[in-house]
């Protein structure tokens, strides 16, 4: 009978084949490297340019990215009106502890200044200890091109 060995003490086999589970393991690894990177993207903001380094950071980042409509962002593609950013941003803050109240703004190279100004002085009146503006490097505009072109060809 299957699943008993020959011998008359008729206790079954208790083999467990891992090799489907490795092949599903691989396919869900190999899906998930493809998808990561993608889920980074957030919204789609045309950066400026600048000759500085990149900043190492820790932790989790809250970024808030302005649209060259000048339609306002926090975190993923979470929609706030200017009128509520304050109180969402009041209320995040409140979480964190005094040496984590950092911002970092994505804003459009094309939005006027002093709207950017605006969400500025309003992330300090919600306890915001620290902001940074977030450019693309110089060298990076080309790259960035191609990979905006690739995604409006699909």
């Amino acid at each position: 009978m299957a699943g008993f060995n020959g011998n008359n003490n008729e206790e079954p086999v208790a083999n467990i084949n891992v090799t489907p589970l490795v092949d599903v393991m691989l396919v869900l690894l190999i899906i998930f490297m493809i998808t990561a990177p993608m889920l980074q993207q957030g919204v789609q903001v045309n950066l400026p340019k600048a000759s500085a380094a990149p900043l190492a950071g820790k932790g989790e980042q809250l970024v808030l990215s302005i649209d060259k409509k000048g339609v306002i962002y926090l975190g993923e593609g979470n929609k706030i009106p200017f009128s509520q950013l304050k109180f969402k941003l009041q209320a995040i803050m409140k979480k964190r502890p005094a040496n984590q109240r950092k911002l970092y703004i994505k804003a459009d190279q094309e939005l006027h200044y002093g709207l950017v100004i605006k969400v500025i002085a309003q992330a300090y009146q919600a306890g915001i200890t620290s902001i940074g503006l977030v450019s693309m490097p110089e060298n990076e505009e080309s790259t960035a091109k191609k990979v905006t072109s690739k995604k409006r060809r699909k």
